[in-house]
């Protein structure tokens, strides 16, 4: 068990794996990504022949270490362009404690460890 932080990316459909490969080479390892339907006051309804069409969306839910929690977040940002409207949201969330994590529940590695020197 071991203090983290979650981060929580809601993107339109086709950019969880984009989100996630990002999140990634900033140093996540690994994630989940689950599918979700917008539904708030800015989410635009379509109709194809009258047939309504939901807003889908990928949610890509990453539990890290805090200290790496701004450089994953700051990826996420510039590669699925969330500080453009109608792009997406992200969120960090604090988690308390966390089982069955196996990189979170091992000790975390020191600087030579984690490049690979001992």
């Amino acid at each position: 068990m071991s203090d983290g932080s979650l981060i929580i990316t809601i993107v339109n459909k086709g950019w969880g794996e984009q989100a996630m490969r990002s999140a990634m080479k900033a140093g996540a390892e690994g994630g989940t990504i689950i599918m979700g339907r917008g539904v708030g006051i800015h989410e635009e309804k379509q109709n194809i022949l009258g047939i309504p069409i939901e807003p889908e969306k990928e949610i890509v839910l990453s539990v890290t270490y805090p200290d790496k929690t701004q450089a994953i977040l700051d990826s996420v940002i510039n590669t699925c362009e969330l500080d453009e409207p109608g792009s997406g949201i992200a969120f960090v969330v604090p988690v308390e404690k966390v089982v069955g994590v196996c990189h979170l529940n091992s000790p975390k590695p020191t600087g030579n460890e984690a490049a690979g020197q001992e």
